[in-house]
Order: structure tokens, then sequence, then C-alpha cells
């Protein structure tokens, strides 16, 4: 299936354009998604209970304290691995760590870094260190699509939105799987906002912002918003702006865009030491080097 045909294919209705980002952004979702779903069964799939204190350090620093949070899961596991493998903690004990090689290799070649990609290659591509990705994966989603439900968006988030849709085109850009973005939104009510909903499926939120809006819309009338490093980088490489919601300051990130930023975007006043003062800030508060480096 075409995924990105829906972007390239997408007509503006207002001058301005919005991307958002999901979790961690509208939603609360972050912290439950990683602590209840990812690590647990990282910790089934690939055995590793033996450090699982460790693994829980390591995993929450890059998927929810640090500059690589919000990334794609493919690509954060490894970053969790490569850290592990330096830690000392693992080198004296020892510890085997997963064989990861393969994936390492799909990520490299391969930019729509879904699921069924992933299995489409292993399928093709039999590896037993793969086949555990490929469950563990495939287990998150089943999981949280059984389980998780009511979580709600931050406050000013919802409020926010509605405004938005009056003067913009929105489109969610995101790199959670599309069933569950689409099954979020649509539970609580907030999907009627979104002219598309963007997600692993459909590239890269680099790829997404270029695809519905490049040639589309002026640069100054683009606008992305997100929590992590890689929207704020998403938004650079497509040349148009950026405002951060601050992890841990979601709800008043948002009460602030309600209250000033959307103006500001609307009149042409936000560029320059405005947004230059708000990403500023939002990069301090997501450190690249980890506690124990320090």
């Amino acid at each position: 299936m075409d995924y990105q045909k829906s972007l390239r294919n997408f007509n503006p209705e207002h001058e301005f354009f919005v991307g958002i980002d999901s979790d961690g952004c509208v939603f609360d979702t972050m912290e439950v998604k990683q602590k209840e779903f990812f690590i647990p069964n990282a910790l089934k799939y690939f055995n590793l209970y033996g450090i699982s204190k460790i693994l829980r350090e390591t995993w929450e620093f890059v998927n929810l304290y640090s500059v690589y949070r919000g990334g794609n899961r493919f690509i954060s596991i490894l970053k969790v691995f490569d850290l592990l493998s330096e830690r000392k903690e693992i080198l004296s004990a020892g510890y085997e760590l997963p064989d990861l090689s393969s994936l390492r290799e799909w990520v490299k070649t391969e930019t729509k870094l879904g699921n069924d990609n992933l299995r489409k290659y292993f399928e093709s591509n039999y590896n037993p260190e793969l086949e555990k990705v490929v469950r563990w994966t495939e287990a998150v989603n089943r999981e949280i699509t059984e389980w998780l439900r009511n979580i709600p968006p931050f406050p000013y988030a919802s409020r926010s939105l509605e405004t938005i849709a009056s003067c913009a085109d929105i489109v969610i850009v995101s790199q959670t799987p599309l069933e569950a973005l689409d099954r979020e939104w649509e539970e609580h009510g907030l999907k009627k906002y979104a002219r598309i909903i963007a997600g692993q499926e459909h590239g890269t939120k680099t790829e997404h912002i270029a695809m519905a809006s490049t040639g589309k819309y002026r640069e100054d009338k683009i606008l992305m918003i997100g929590d992590a490093k890689g929207d704020l980088d998403a938004a650079r490489n497509n040349g148009v702006l950026f405002f951060p919601i601050l992890p841990g300051k979601e709800d008043s990130s948002w009460e602030l865009f309600l209250n000033e930023g959307l103006e500001k975007f609307k009149s042409s006043k936000y560029k320059g030491s405005y947004e230059d003062s708000l990403i500023s800030e939002f990069i301090k508060s997501l450190p690249e080097k980890p506690h124990w480096k320090l």
C-alpha cells in the first residue's frame, strides 16, 4: 500500500499548515507506553531479566529523558543497546547482549520503518536475532491495542487543536504506527481536526512535512509542533518553523501556544528572537549525555 500517496496528493484548504506530533505532544502516552509495554516486552523477548534495572534506566533515558526521545522505535532500540554495550556494569559482568546487526542493516536501507516492512524483510532474510525484534515489536503493538485506553490529551492541546483547525491545515506527523494513531485520535474526538494522520508507515517526519507542504504553502506559513529533537530536525530539514512542547511542561506549553504563539505565527511575527528563545529552552531540556557518563 502506498501510504505516502495521501501526503503527495494533499491539497491546502487554508494558507497555514501545522504539523503536530502525537505521543508525548498531544497525548500523555509516552511514559506509560515505554514503561508498561516497550520495556517489559524487551525484557521478555530478548531475555534480559538479568540486567532489568540497567536496561530500564538506559531505555528510559533514550526514549523519555533525552535528546533521543520520540524517535522511531527501531532506531531507538539500537541506541539503547549501543549505550548498554558501553556500560561498565555490562562489560564487567561479561553479559551477552543480543546481536542486532540485521536490524541495523535494515534501518540503513529502509525509510518506512514500520512493522509490516520489518516483517517482510525478516521473512525474506530469516535471522533468529531479527525474529526477536519482530516478536517484540508486534507484541508491543498487540498489547497497546488490547490494553491502552482512556489516556486523554493534554487539556490545552485539545483547546488548541480546535482553534488551529479553524485557520490552518493540520497534519499529524508521527512515528507511531498508524493503527494506534487512528484509534487514539478517534477515541478522544480529535480526528476531525486532522486533515491527514501520518505514522511510521508514511516514512520519516521530514518526509511527512516535505510531501504534504512543499510548494503548497509559503515556508513562513508552515509550523511543526513537537516534543522531541526529531520534531525540531524535521522542521529544520524543511526550512520551516517550530514550536516546542517541553517534556514535563506539556500543558503549559500548549497554553503558551494558544494564548501567544499561534497569533505570532499567523501575523508573521514568529520567526526570529521569539522562536529562537523557545528552541533554546527546549534544547536545554533534552540532555545528550546520560548521567552515568557525566
